[in-house]
């Protein structure tokens, strides 16, 4: 049996039971597994210990740092490589071989690593809709990377862990050939449930003083990404948003090839920038008081 790989794997957690034995079984290659959790009361923390991993409390006091970038400074890492992973996500056993090899190199190459992640929808894998591929920077030097701090915007209603924010690294980022899978949407309904919460984010981020700013140092982003981020904040100017939305990642991004799948996907993406839209024009007629999570 292969030794571990020298290699820290966090998983952010909040009442996970369901899904944490699927995501540390596929996290057994590696040497260390943190669970940072907070305030979990389905037994996610008695889980994840039985299962071998290190548990964590979160406590949010709504500022940042959030919960990654939280534990990437506190938390005493056994080593140099971490992977972050969410709890619906999994590491295949072809990534897990691809991780191994990269911690084995000698000094001197990429300090961070893109993945690709495929998603789980009705029964099946997204091909199409403008989420496959879907690069994240979840591979890298914990002491090199952290995630954007969005100017001007502590709690943006969505919770104690970073969403949509980006990992900003310190040096070269590679990618990796092998994908990892992810879980996210197993229903409708829990797609529903999640971007209800997502487009409260967008909504508050559109109508911060500073929303529209990239990162703190945008120039640390990847091209790419800074593209898509500018891209997103012209389009906050067009009329027909949610109907532009469905049309964008049912043609142009060819959800067409989904088939149902697809379908029922780009409708809902046109629903929660619906969602968004209507969240931001509330919050700018009746702005929160100042201290409000509501």
């Amino acid at each position: 049996m292969s030794q571990p790989a020298p290699i820290s794997i966090l998983i952010p957690a909040r009442n996970e039971r369901a899904n944490l034995p699927a995501c540390l079984e596929s996290c057994r290659f590696a040497a260390e597994v943190v669970v940072v959790d907070s305030g979990s009361d389905d037994g996610t923390q008695e889980l994840a210990r039985t299962w071998g991993a290190r548990v964590v409390d979160f406590r949010w006091d709504g500022q940042l740092p959030k919960k990654k970038n939280w534990a990437l400074a506190n938390v005493t890492w056994q080593h140099d490589w971490v992977f972050i992973l969410d709890a619906d996500e999994r590491i295949t056993p072809e990534l897990a071989a691809e991780l191994r090899a990269i911690v084995a190199l000698p000094p001197g190459g990429a300090s961070g690593y893109y993945v690709n992640r495929r998603f789980w929808f009705l029964d099946g894998w997204l091909r199409h809709c403008g989420y496959y591929p879907s690069w994240n920077l979840r591979f890298f030097r914990h002491a090199l990377g952290r995630y954007e701090q969005l100017a001007g915007v502590s709690d943006t209603n969505s919770g104690d862990n970073e969403i949509h924010e980006h990992v900003l690294l310190q040096g070269e980022a590679g990618y990796l050939r092998h994908e990892m899978e992810h879980f996210a949407f197993p229903t409708i309904a829990v797609w529903v449930e999640k971007h209800n919460r997502y487009s409260s984010w967008e909504a508050r981020l559109a109508t911060s003083r500073t929303g529209s700013r990239q990162a703190a140092d945008a120039s640390a982003l990847d091209p790419v990404l800074a593209r898509k981020r500018w891209l997103k904040h012209a389009a906050q100017r067009l009329p027909f948003r949610p109907t532009l939305r469905f049309l964008y990642h049912y043609v142009l991004r060819a959800g067409i090839l989904d088939g149902y799948r697809g379908y029922v996907f780009c409708r809902l993406m046109a629903f929660y920038e619906f969602l968004s839209v209507a969240k931001a024009r509330e919050i700018a007629r009746h702005p929160p008081s100042p201290g409000s999570r509501s």
